[in-house]
């Protein structure tokens, strides 16, 4: 395997392990254009007992309008059904089996479509699990999972019973906004602006020209948008050849003209959006807010400026109160309409969230301030005191709050938002001839580029695509997805990863994977469906915000109660109760506080704020875990199981020293090694061959030529042999030696014998039947081997080798990295065994391992780590991928869940924190022995700081740096 092949980063690390596809059919080739639009669906049938169930089944399907071709396997009791949705449903197939008096199982996961949606109007926890609940309720939605954080949903749902506008619609309901990010069909479509129509029939022209074009699957006509969506097979087809399709439809006086159109994702706009709303709201809330504090609290201890304000409009009513009126009118009810919307839909769904609070509290201290309004209008003796300040303050700063916390969260995807950003926007595309002659360049936009285009990459360019380098050489940094610092070389057959910078020379690369299926596009699929999954230690968040928001109204409730009964009965001191104030009029305050400050709104964002930063953090340093799940877990591991081939070690042999004996040249045993070696296809014999290349060139210029080998044998299980020039060579183990009767004296002996004991293997050159050297061949460990199992001794976990290989090779091999437990011989199976039993014994384990036999260890285990050099299947197994083939990235992971993990704990201190200390401060416990009190507005204050601090608390994880650095 060459160096550069190990970068294996195509289909594997975006198979995340939840995720479900549709599964459309290809058409089967150029004779099926028909046939284009047709899908297949595989059930289970139960009740077969012969042939004839199997031929009734089909004959009464096969004859329904729209069902191509139908096949039974009464053996396997399964069913494969090619249909054309147009024509008929899944749904109607599936009833047709059944009336023949047959069961059928629900369809299989692979029937299930996924679309992602951004949903807007969520403010704390609840919200969430209202969004959850109101998508559950959709039938044919099988699985919902809501992110706070994160502002979005994903929902896998069955095709054949709803669609993605049935499932908004559901959505917007419950009373949230919604809009659609992807669905699971958007994989091979394309979006196209279309100009030069002036009529239907145009459009007419265009999708029968796109449709005879093969490789298209489906076409799709937005007559008033002048669009064109487009379903295609990537391997056939794509968007350059669509454009030229398009173009190529026109003729005599019409002329058409195709451009990418990328339906706007919305993301970003809408973030932005969403903090200018908040912050224009804030300004509008302040220019009231400000003077009604002003007139409220600051000119009545000024006197004389604030006397005018007493002057009386009719009987009791001051000019101070009723410009007060008038100016927190529309922040009550304009500026704060929001607090309303939010409670209208939480209370319609039997829950109460923090605008429900918010318009309770505020509604309490406005209405009360009118009735003291109008009460003074009324009367001549009446005096009473207004909370016009207290209403018009707290909303202004909720929503200064709410406007940090939008740009605080915004960050917390930073490093997402980096990834996606880092591929190029234009590509240098290459015409070729039938030569191989380049006839043209062409810049073009890189989301045209098609699968086994060529590109050219000139140095300090960014590869646009993943490919295979076809020409040229380079060094390419992949630090930006690897998070390896050193440039890696490129030469042709290399593989190169989209969105890596090329350094020095110029290649020519064939793209393998383009748009969604680049590495770089799965990665940020794979982190953003992480990002999206809600972590076990969630639920005590999501516990507390069941009954928080009912018990913070009882507690409102008790306190002004509390503060009221005893104020009236005179059973505290009247000199408690401040001059401007009666006994009611505190303690509506005091409640007032207690419903603000209690808000749960920073107890939702504790653990999906950190999980979102992490796994960002995570795949910036090339280590990618799947969700809050495996973040979690990997920070209780207590023991790391490895895997020895690929994991400890390289996974391809090296030569590690070489024995010259008596009577040699070093010279000579190199040239004829060389010479021997050269047409061996052996791992082993590439290895040897490559040692005496480099040890020819230290001892001396090397020959023009390698000397021709004559006779040459192979001997399989033994090594090689032939005459160079006149010189009888032997190159193999002491079994061939034995055979030609090649002496192997005392002193070779023993140097075998220790060669074996360390768990190399010894490779014998003989010339003209004497030895002339030996070469220790070995399966190097990694460098960092040993480093690692001591860093994760000083954590308090012990590290374990499990490996198929022979028991001398395992221990040498976990002697020289400092494994003191060891299993060998062991197979797939044998390796999941010993998890298990390592997990009924109270461990917490974690396997680290990179091929298919690691595969059922990975699932078995707590944690799957798998080498990002790995096979697909083990990183499909895996919880975290370590996208480099290093293994202080285990490290990395463990560390980084640990910290993240300290990082929610943190985040729920701070929250309940608040909460804690700021209810009996806020409900007045301190107010009869020191005269604090938390006033409404002050209390809105503090409700702010706790969401605040908790994702600024979380952002700090930005700043993580791996525990062990790379020594190159």
């Amino acid at each position: 395997m060459e160096v550069n092949g190990k970068d294996e980063l195509m289909q594997p690390l975006l198979k995340s392990s939840d995720s479900v596809a549709v599964n459309n059919s290809q058409p089967n080739g150029p004779n099926h254009n028909g046939d284009k639009k047709a899908k297949t669906v595989m059930f289970k049938i139960r009740g077969i007992e012969c042939a004839s169930c199997s031929n009734s089944i089909e004959s009464m399907v096969g004859k329904l309008s729209g069902v191509v071709s139908v096949m039974v396997s009464p053996l396997e009791g399964q069913a494969v059904v090619r249909y054309i949705p147009d024509l008929i449903k899944e749904k109607t197939i599936k009833e047709t089996v059944k009336d023949a008096g047959f069961e059928v199982d629900d369809f299989p996961d692979q029937d299930i479509a996924v679309c992602r949606l951004r949903i807007k109007g969520m403010a704390c926890t609840s919200c969430s699990e209202s969004v959850e609940r109101a998508l559950l309720v959709v039938e044919g939605v099988k699985k919902a999972v809501v992110g706070l954080a994160l502002e979005e949903a994903k929902v896998h749902f069955d095709p054949n019973v709803t669609d993605s506008d049935r499932i908004i619609e559901a959505v917007e309901d419950a009373g949230f906004g919604a809009d659609l990010i992807s669905s699971g069909a958007d994989v091979n479509k394309v979006h196209l602006k279309i100009e030069g129509i002036n009529s239907p029939e145009d459009l007419t022209v265009i999708k029968s020209s796109l449709e005879s074009l093969e490789g298209v699957n489906h076409v799709d006509m937005d007559l008033e948008g002048h669009k064109v969506t487009v379903s295609y097979d990537p391997d056939i087809t794509g968007p350059r050849s669509l454009i030229q399709c398009i173009r190529g439809a026109g003729s005599g006086t019409h002329f058409y003209q195709a451009s990418f159109y990328i339906p706007p994702r919305r993301r970003e706009t809408e973030r932005q959006h969403e903090i200018l709303t908040y912050r224009n709201q804030f300004w509008w809330s302040c220019l009231f807010s400000v003077p009604v504090f002003i007139f409220s609290m600051v000119l009545p201890m000024l006197p004389p400026y604030g006397h005018w304000l007493e002057y009386k409009v009719h009987n009791m009513l001051t000019v101070g109160m009723l410009l007060r009126w008038i100016l927190c009118t529309p922040v009550q009810f304009i500026i704060g309409r929001r607090f309303y919307v939010g409670s209208y839909h939480a209370l319609r769904r039997r829950s109460a969230n923090m605008d429900v609070l918010v318009a309770l509290g505020t509604n309490a201290a406005y209405f009360y301030s009118l009735y003291i309004v109008i009460k003074a209008l009324t009367s001549d003796t009446f005096v009473g005191e207004d909370f016009f300040e207290t209403s018009a303050m707290l909303i202004s700063f909720i929503l200064l709050g709410k406007y940090l916390e939008v740009v605080a969260k915004g960050k917390t995807s930073d490093a997402l938002a980096k990834l996606t950003d880092l591929a190029p926007e234009t590509a240098c595309l290459l015409t070729l001839d039938d030569d191989g002659n380049v006839i043209s360049e062409m810049e073009i936009s890189t989301q045209l580029l098609q699968r086994n285009d060529l590109i050219k990459i000139v140095p300090g360019a960014k590869v646009p695509v993943d490919g295979v380098v076809i020409n040229g050489q380079s060094h390419v940094n992949e630090s930006m997805i690897t998070g390896e610092a050193r440039p890696i070389a490129k030469r042709p057959g290399d593989k190169v990863i989209g969105g890596t910078m090329n350094e020095n020379g110029c290649l020519l690369v064939k793209a393998t994977h383009v748009g969604p299926e680049t590495a770089l596009s799965q990665i940020v699929q794979l982190v953003e469906a992480a990002q999206l999954a809600r972590a076990p230690v969630q639920k005590l968040a999501d516990q507390i915000s069941r009954f928080f928001v009912p018990t913070v109204v009882l507690a409102a409730f008790l306190t002004w109660l509390g503060w009221f009964v005893p104020g009236e009965a005179g059973i505290f001191p009247k000199s408690w109760i401040p001059e401007d104030m009666d006994a009611f009029e505190l303690a509506l305050q005091f409640g007032i506080s207690v419903l603000v400050v209690a808000c749960p709104c920073a107890l939702g964002l504790a653990t999906p704020t950190a999980v979102m930063v992490a796994t960002g953090k995570g795949a910036s340093q090339g280590v990618l875990i799947k969700g809050g799940n495996a973040l979690e877990k990997a920070h209780k591991v207590n023991t790391v199981v490895f895997d020895k081939t690929g994991t400890l070690t390289i996974g391809r042999p090296a030569v590690v020293s070489a024995m010259l004996f008596p009577e040699f040249s070093m010279e000579e045993l190199c040239d004829m090694t060389v010479a021997a070696e050269v047409n061996s296809e052996h791992p082993m014999a590439k290895a040897v061959l490559e040692h005496a290349k480099k040890l020819r060139q230290k001892h001396g210029s090397p020959p023009e030529h390698v000397p021709d080998v004559v006779d040459f044998e192979v001997h399989p299980g033994a090594g090689v042999g032939g005459k160079v020039g006149d010189r009888r060579v032997l190159v193999g183990n002491k079994r061939l030696m034995r055979s030609f009767n090649v002496p192997i004296g005392p002193e070779i002996e023993n140097r075998i014998s220790e060669t074996e004991q360390l768990a190399r293997t010894c490779v014998l050159v003989a010339i003209d039947g004497r030895v002339a050297g030996a070469f220790a061949v070995t399966d190097p460990v990694k460098p960092e081997a040993e480093r690692v199992v001591s860093y994760l001794h000083s954590m308090g976990i012990s590290s374990i080798m499990v490996t198929g290989d022979n028991w001398a090779t395992a221990t040498a091999i976990a002697k020289q990295v400092g494994i003191q437990k060891v299993f060998a011989e062991t197979d797939p199976l044998g390796k999941a065994d010993k998890i298990k039993d390592l997990q009924s014994k109270g461990a917490t384990v974690a396997m680290v391992g990179d091929g298919i036999n690691d595969s059922p260890a990975l699932v078995a285990a707590d944690v799957g780590m798998a080498i990002g050099a790995g096979t697909d299947v083990a990183i499909e197994a895996a919880d975290i991928v370590l996208i480099k083939n290093n293994l202080e990235d285990v490290i990395t992971a463990i560390d980084l869940s640990r910290k993240t993990i300290y990082r929610i704990q943190l985040n729920y201190v701070w929250a309940l924190g608040y909460n804690i200390l700021g209810m009996p401060i806020a409900a007045g416990i301190l107010f009869p022995f020191t005269g604090i009190r938390l006033p409404p507005w002050l209390a809105g204050a503090c409700m702010a700081a706790s969401s605040i601090s908790v994702v600024c608390s979380s952002l700090l994880l930005q700043f993580y740096k791996k525990p062990l650095h790379s020594g190159g």
